[in-house]
């Protein structure tokens, strides 16, 4: 009886993560269930309280508001032949860009997801206004086919003439639209990717296995991902055939194999790939794409990102795995990579429910997303340097529109979505930060209340009606050092190392609380291929060096609104960034706390005195994060 009931109970569990995110999923769409082993519970299951991720989604919530919903359908008009006298925007959405159309998909996931996050009805209003447009705007066109650009990129795509990723933009928009629906529940959104799907079905049905190859050799986006999803969704087969056209094997088998043959590869175009490997898994069991998705997540998260999680330089991967010192530059670090790394991630960590992989979100959650949104206004960064002595180089809103808009616009909008995982058994607590979770299907609600990284206490407070017998999993981070944990008041002894769960199951009662002491010290991270480089951690923060504001202006901390490449170029250059001398490897030697102020850090007994700060905080001014360390003799 108790085994019937754990089977059922895991069950019901993968129904209700997996519904919340379509809820015309079945149960034959769901068979998988034994491939996963944590869930993460829906957005609308979380609602983050106060503290500086509800401050940032606060301002991501009025720059998506602020865009006026006919500038960003105006190309989606034009190209279908409808009326439309609103002012084209510019950036990669400008008349003449070839990706033009592609944020008007990431911006129907964000209105979703923040609607989703929040219960915010204005917002869902406004997603489901835009996708009521582009129904028009397909019904204008005709045979499913839906972009804010003519078929005619498509044909020279199939020609092998140059066109940008016409795919890679497809993908966006459908990814928006099933977002709309499964999120926010609209119903013609669905209608709507249904006809861009028979469309794309069409499309590559006369290209044999050689010619489709060629054409998923240009960039496009997570395809093979959307296609599994709309798979489940549905629960018709030939998705999930489409969806296996898109896997792209010349990258798969090698990984799957065992081998990191990443050198040369564009990152951006890689990772959303790889999602889509994870998901073909999820939903058919295909150790192959398993097996590809798991080493890429280890090769690249172990041998080829840097201190703050994030990974390329340049966009690409230009080295061998391990070697990274000489891939220090303004161009490191795209914020779209690290999107796709963490959206990766959520899917390996819920095979294995392994904490690494937990300590991983925490690290690119703190110092890859939280500082690339800018405070003032709300644009978001493309690349995140760490080269010394450079600075972060923030669009010209309306006039940049790049992928890192729209993929850092859905990560602000959904900030508590790796806080808590949940398998029959009980909660995984990931995330250290203010924040609510209501399960409703055990009638359980948990509250965090704390000021990390700020202050090192965490309490998590159970609410419910009756007693209930669950496991409270607690990581305890693989940067913690002895980490105290109070039950209602009384100490526990526990023996639990660095990089697991500390495992409280019990029955809880209402108001029982479980109080945590992380204390934080500092500790270096050191480049594998050079360990005199060095950037210096506090807990999971990157710290830097404040290097001043000099040489820099209005003009030179924002990208100009024209420019002849593509992507964003600085127009000042870099200055170098003092050596440090210190006795050994613990930066403890040459960087002392600033008393009364959190986080706030000055360096000793050097040739400058340096105010160290989070990366995270640092806007507008030089900075160094990775510093050349000699020792004394």
């Amino acid at each position: 009886m108790k085994l019937a009931r754990r089977a059922f109970l895991s069950m019901t569990a993968l129904v209700t993560a997996a519904s919340s995110l379509c809820p015309r999923l079945t149960l034959a769409a769901l068979a998988p269930a034994q491939r996963i082993r944590a869930y993460p519970f829906p957005l609308h299951a979380v609602r983050l309280g106060p503290g500086p991720a509800l401050e940032a989604l606060a301002v991501n919530r009025r720059f998506l508001m602020d865009l006026d919903p006919d500038r960003l359908l105006h190309m989606f008009r034009v190209t279908a032949g409808l009326p439309s006298s609103a002012q084209a925007l510019g950036g990669w959405e400008a008349p003449d860009n070839e990706l033009r159309g592609h944020f008007t998909g990431h911006y129907l996931s964000a209105c979703a997801q923040l609607a989703a996050h929040t219960d915010d009805a204005a917002v869902r209003a406004r997603g489901v206004q835009v996708c009521v447009e582009l129904a028009k705007c397909q019904a204008a066109l005709g045979g499913g086919y839906l972009s804010a650009f003519p078929e005619e990129l498509f044909t020279r795509l199939r020609a092998g003439q140059p066109a940008w990723a016409p795919f890679y933009t497809l993908h966006k928009i459908m990814a928006g639209l099933f977002d709309t629906h499964t999120l926010s529940g609209d119903r013609g959104a669905l209608g709507t990717l249904l006809g861009m799907a028979r469309w794309t079905e069409r499309w590559t049905q006369p290209l044999d296995a050689q010619q489709m190859a060629r054409v998923i050799e240009r960039e496009y986006g997570g395809m093979n991902e959307l296609l599994y999803n709309l798979a489940a969704a549905t629960g018709e087969p030939r998705w999930r055939s489409l969806a296996h056209r898109f896997d792209r094997e010349r990258v798969f088998a090698p990984l799957a194999a065992g081998r990191d043959e990443l050198q040369g590869l564009h990152a951006n175009t890689t990772i959303p790939q790889i999602i889509g490997a994870a998901r073909g898994y999820e939903l058919t069991g295909d150790p192959h794409l398993h097996d590809a998705a798991t080493h890429f997540w280890h090769t690249v998260a172990e041998r080829r990102t840097y201190c703050t999680g994030g990974t390329s330089n340049g966009e690409s991967w230009n080295t061998p795995p391990g070697v990274l010192a000489r891939e220090l530059s303004g161009y490191t670090e795209e914020s779209c990579v690290t999107y796709n790394m963490r959206k990766l991630t959520r899917h390996v960590y819920g095979w294995t429910a392994d904490a690494r992989l937990a300590d991983y979100l925490e690290r690119t959650y703190y110092n890859g997303i939280l500082g690339v949104q800018h405070p003032d206004d709300g644009d978001k960064l493309y690349y995140l340097p760490l080269q010394s002595g450079y600075w972060k180089l923030f669009g010209t809103p309306l006039h940049d529109f790049w992928c890192c808009t729209g993929s850092m616009a859905e990560s602000f909008a959904s900030l508590g979505d790796s806080i808590y995982f949940h398998d029959a058994d009980g909660v995984y607590v990931n995330l250290f930060t203010p924040s609510t979770l209501d399960w409703q299907e055990r009638g359980i609600r948990l509250t965090q209340e704390t000021r990390f990284p700020e202050d090192e206490t965490v309490r998590l407070r159970v609410h419910s009606s009756r007693p209930a017998r669950f496991a409270l999993r607690l990581r305890m981070p693989s940067w913690s050092r002895a980490v105290a944990v109070r039950l209602n008041g009384k100490a526990l002894a526990s023996d639990t190392p660095p990089g697991n769960y500390l495992s409280l199951a019990r029955s809880w009662r209402d108001g029982d609380e479980v109080t945590l002491q992380l204390p934080m010290h500092l500790y270096a991270a050191p480049m594998l291929d050079d360990p005199t480089l060095q950037a210096v951690m506090y807990g999971p923060l990157v710290l830097a060096g404040r290097l001043g504001s000099a040489g820099l202006t209005t003009a030179t901390l924002r990208a100009p609104p024209t420019q002849p490449r593509k992507v964003p170029e600085y127009t000042a250059e870099p200055i170098a960034a003092p050596p440090i001398i210190a006795p050994g490897d613990d930066p403890a030697s040459w960087l002392v706390p600033v008393p009364g102020r959190a986080l706030e850090f000055t360096t000793r007994g050097q040739r400058e005195t340096l105010a160290v700060s989070p990366l995270s905080r640092i806007f507008d001014e030089r900075y160094v994060v990775y510093w050349r360390v000699t020792r004394t003799a």
